[in-house]
């Protein structure tokens, strides 16, 4: 079997507030039936969490209930950005699963993406940022596990944050105070998926300065990072690859339907190999019918019963049966050939049609989520928008309810 080539891909996908409880449930287990048929429920306890979602205290955290507290820490600062901005991102570091099974499986995946997480903590700017960091053990790896006849699971590592920057505030420059007017207020620590994964960056490389895609510069540095660890055997997922933006369900789909047209290119080339036979046999069988040439050689004696023949029938007479001796032999064998090549033309034609009926599930799976999601934005949207309004409104009420306050007098707060 020829050696594969192995890749690192790294995703990086942003989402607003309202999916927090979604990718919780997906990352850490906690749904009863998964998109994925591949998880198995049964080797959840593989998983391994280098950091899960705690309190202070110890006690165990929603990733929703940690975003919050780090807003009243202030730790992170929603100022400045849209009401509905994407608040969290998640990265999802992976490599071929042939490349674990080759170098000790679980184990070393334990090992490997350890070290990946300490990139993801650096990349993130802290690990105060990350609300949890699972590798996932328990999704099979159809293809592999076909191939090997065994399971073998696919090892991959999920890293959900806050995406955020650094952004320098500014006192107004026609404030009274003229000493601050213009000067630098404070740094806060603000949520941005957008400056922290801009589509265009400048960057040195080679002495000159060109722009690059910031998630083709974490590509870069997801492979410098594992090389420089002393991890080797892959290397760097093609520029420009959609792989690093798919989703679980986009990327299970392109997968399958690769994996569909492996199994397309070995029906093609049997069904040559078993077109090459046939010509060959076809051959076997002219040269067979050559024989009813021997019906036609010789003439009948004046006398007695016996038949004439000339030299050169005797010759050709001779040049044919001893070719014919094994033609039966070979042609027989040729046919069982044939037989067997057609039966594993059948049995791969029974795989595409199989593996073409996977890719319509996974596709409509994926699909239906995205129509569940879209479909209770809608229902919902007006109604978050509102609750939004609700404080301002609340505080307009009051003030314009209060002793003493005129319905024009501006309240400081």
């Amino acid at each position: 079997m020829a050696q594969k080539n192995h890749f690192t891909v790294v995703r990086n996908t942003a989402y607003r507030g309202g999916e927090f409880n979604v990718r919780e449930r997906h990352n850490e287990r906690k749904n009863e039936v998964y998109g994925n048929g591949d998880i198995d429920p049964a080797r959840a306890n593989l998983n391994v969490h280098f950091r899960q979602n705690l309190s202070p205290a110890g006690t165990s955290e929603t990733y929703e209930q940690t975003f919050n507290r780090l807003l009243e820490e202030g730790t992170i600062a929603k100022r400045g950005i849209k009401p509905n901005a994407k608040l969290f991102d998640e990265l999802i570091f992976d490599v071929n699963s042939a490349y674990f099974e080759e170098r000790g499986g679980y184990e070393f995946a334990k090992t490997y993406y350890e070290e990946a997480y300490r990139l993801a903590v650096n990349g993130v700017g802290g690990e105060q940022f990350i609300l949890s960091a699972v590798l996932h053990a328990d999704e099979k790896n159809v293809a592999l596990s076909d191939e090997h006849g065994r399971d073998v699971y696919h090892y991959h590592l999920h890293v959900v944050y806050v995406p955020v920057v650094q952004k320098e505030v500014y006192y107004r420059k026609d404030m009274k105070d003229k000493e601050k007017a213009g000067t630098l207020k404070e740094v806060i620590t603000q949520i941005s998926h957008s400056k922290k994964w801009p589509q265009r960056m400048e960057v040195e490389r080679n002495g000159k300065t060109i722009m690059l895609n910031s998630y083709s510069l974490l590509q870069d540095r997801y492979f410098e990072h594992m090389r420089a660890a002393g991890f080797d055997g892959f290397e760097r997922g093609e520029r420009g690859s959609t792989a690093e933006h798919l989703s679980d369900l986009e990327y299970k789909t392109q997968e399958e339907t690769k994996r569909l047209a492996g199994v397309s290119a070995k029906v093609e080339k049997k069904q040559a190999t078993a077109a090459k036979l046939d010509a060959q046999i076809t051959v076997k069988e002219k040269a067979k019918a050559t024989i009813k040439e021997v019906d036609a050689m010789g003439k009948p004696q004046t006398i007695g019963s016996g038949f004439i023949v000339t030299a050169d029938e005797l010759k050709k007479l001779k040049s044919l049966s001893k070719k014919g001796v094994g033609i039966d032999k070979r042609a027989d064998e040729h046919k069982k050939k044939i037989e067997t090549f057609n039966e594993n033309i059948r049995d791969l034609n029974n795989q595409i049609t199989s593996l073409q009926n996977d890719v319509k599930v996974i596709a409509r799976d994926r699909d239906t989520w995205k129509a569940n999601y879209e479909r209770l934005w809608n229902e919902v949207k007006d109604f978050i928008h509102a609750i939004r309004k609700i404080p301002e409104r609340l505080r307009a009420f009051i003030v314009e309810h209060l002793p003493g306050k005129s319905k024009n007098q501006e309240v400081s707060h």
